[in-house]
């Protein structure tokens, strides 16, 4: 029987983490803040095959992986099923089919060890990296997200709560990145393949920022800026003309990237924080990592930037976020359902 009445929270709790929301099957275990271990069996390659991500190929995928990297991870990191103190998963946002797998299991594992299920929100796991690269980091700072889903700025003020500083009014910055490494003929996944291209472009070309104006604050675009690629490409094909991939991938990234690291600073020197967090996948871009470092290192800002492996999708970020809900005691019950959308909240 499922009960967690008599439960007792521990101080550093051995917490197994699971995601599975798109193409990567992922388990990690941590004990506290310590990672013990990040196992990953991805569906990559397969899905690069057809360009992008197709549902059912993932979904099976999980579950062919799902036991096997669970057993990864307890492996590597030497601990036994039964230490395991609570079981964190992604229950959205993602893929409904491949987030069903990561959650039932997670459901079959809290219920059979009898410890809490925690749910996380996989947004909410970019954002808990930053704890992944420095144990002792404590908010209050400042962090910028950027993934194929959102993008915003946000001031986060507790280890539970965070308010938004600035969005996007439309598409996010990993989807512009997606879209166009696509129009330029690039393969899936388009993000660091924009980046390659891009190292050996010129920045001269004259596409939009992604920055506007709203309201009082400022927020982001990235639709106009994606169309406006599309637009160059186009108009260069009718004319007859060669497209320089390096210097369009060069000029585009630096209209995605600059506003972003530019009000980052911005919102974290007005707010009076000398600290500046970053999480989700568009952090892997090395341009984005060095304009940033660049300009917090100028700004006199500490800056806790997660290594790339804790960038893209994997079960550390979900761990680590799982051990936040722990310690405040946000557990989930074994009825929730997995959300292909959820609120950055």
């Amino acid at each position: 029987m499922y009960d967690l009445s008599h439960y007792k929270l521990k101080s550093e709790p051995v917490i197994l983490g699971l995601e599975s929301s798109c193409d990567e099957t992922a388990c990690a275990i941590i004990k506290g803040r310590m990672l013990l271990s990040n196992c990953i069996i991805s569906s990559a390659a397969e899905q690069a095959k057809y360009g992008g991500v197709v549902p059912e190929i993932a979904s099976r995928a999980h579950t062919e992986a799902v036991d096997e990297v669970v057993e990864r991870a307890l492996s590597e990191a030497g601990v036994m099923v039964n230490d395991i103190d609570a079981v964190a998963v992604t229950y959205g946002a993602g893929l409904l089919g491949a987030l069903l797998v990561g959650l039932s299991f997670a459901k079959g594992l809290a219920y059979s060890l009898n410890v809490p299920l925690i749910a996380v929100n996989h947004i909410r796991g970019h954002l808990a990296a930053a704890y992944l690269d420095d144990i002792d980091l404590k908010p209050p700072f400042v962090t910028l997200l950027a993934s194929g889903g959102h993008t915003a700025i946000l001031h986060t003020t507790n280890y539970t709560h965070f308010d938004v500083l600035a969005k996007t009014l439309d598409d996010a910055a990993g989807e512009a990145f997606d879209k166009c490494a696509r129009v330029l003929g690039l393969p899936y996944p388009g993000g660091p393949n924009i980046q390659r291209a891009a190292e050996g472009g010129r920045t001269d070309i004259a596409f939009p920022s992604a920055l506007v104006k709203h309201s009082a604050s400022p927020a982001f675009s990235y639709s106009g800026l994606k169309t406006a690629v599309i637009n160059y490409c186009h108009n260069a094909s009718q004319k007859g003309q060669v497209v320089n991939v390096a210097d369009v991938a060069a000029s585009f990234q630096k209209a995605a990237v600059d506003p972003l690291v530019e009000n980052v600073v911005k919102f974290a020197l007005q707010l009076g924080v000398d600290t500046v967090t970053a999480g989700g996948g568009v952090i892997a871009n090395r341009y984005l990592r060095e304009h940033l470092s660049a300009e917090c290192k100028r700004a006199g800002l500490k800056l806790v930037l997660p290594q790339v492996k804790y960038c893209t999708d994997n079960a550390a970020m979900i761990a680590a976020e799982g051990l936040n809900k722990y310690l405040s005691g946000d557990f989930a019950p074994l009825s929730i359902n997995a959300e292909a959308q959820i609120p950055l909240k």
